[in-house]
């Protein structure tokens, strides 16, 4: 018996050993934190490429009330085969915009509608869009017929 007594620590309940005292970390460990911030930042760069290069849209359709005004605004039509018609004139591709400010009362702030031929060459109407606002109109618009209601 006297040699588990001497044995130390059979009455604090343990191994003998010293306990030690906790100390208090007064630094953060900011290692976890930069794995994950890296981590996340390869995702997001893998997958924001990703999200936008093939997204298939179906555009919605809307339906707008027409404009009031005072005057009739210019319009500009580009018909199936490539001509351009300011009003019911006939135009010259390069005359177009000399045509245009004739006919514009406000200058350049004049409102223009094209009207393109649904058959029409998609680049033709795009060259008149182009050599509208390098004219220095800005206030120019497409226009389509309303769709019927399904």
């Amino acid at each position: 018996m006297g040699a588990q007594l001497a044995g130390g620590g059979a009455g604090r309940g343990g191994s003998g050993r010293r306990r030690r005292r906790a100390f208090v970390m007064n630094e953060i460990n900011i290692t976890p934190f930069v794995d994950v911030m890296l981590v996340l930042l390869v995702i997001f760069m893998i997958a924001a490429p990703l999200m936008t290069v093939s997204v298939p849209l179906d555009l919605p359709q809307a339906s707008a009330r027409t404009v009031q005004q005072d005057r009739p605004p210019i319009t500009v039509s580009v018909r199936q085969n490539g001509e351009i018609y300011v009003g019911d004139n006939r135009v010259e591709n390069g005359q177009l915009v000399e045509r245009i400010r004739a006919s514009a009362q406000n200058g350049t702030e004049e409102r223009i509608f094209v009207r393109g031929d649904a058959a029409a060459n998609y680049q033709a109407i795009m060259d008149v869009l182009s050599q509208i606002k390098n004219g220095g109109f800005t206030k120019v618009a497409l226009v389509a017929t309303e769709r019927a209601s399904r």
